[in-house]
């Protein structure tokens, strides 16, 4: 809800900040953003053999 303090503002000044704030609220109801797959996971899906580094024997066996 807003409410006006000072001042006295037109019809057409509170529909705009009415369609401002509207706005910016829109951007956080949308759907929330995908993690990103981790890097032993794509490789994976790419059927790529595992780097080689500490933990590669680990990763060997997926």
């Amino acid at each position: 809800m807003l409410s006006v303090t000072h001042g006295n503002p037109t019809a057409e000044e509170l529909a705009a900040v009415t369609a401002v704030v509207l706005a910016l609220q829109g951007g956080q109801e949308t759907a929330p953003k995908r993690p990103a797959a981790q890097a032993w996971a794509r490789r994976a899906q790419l059927h790529l053999p595992p780097r080689p580094g500490a933990g590669a024997w680990r990763r060997s066996g997926r």
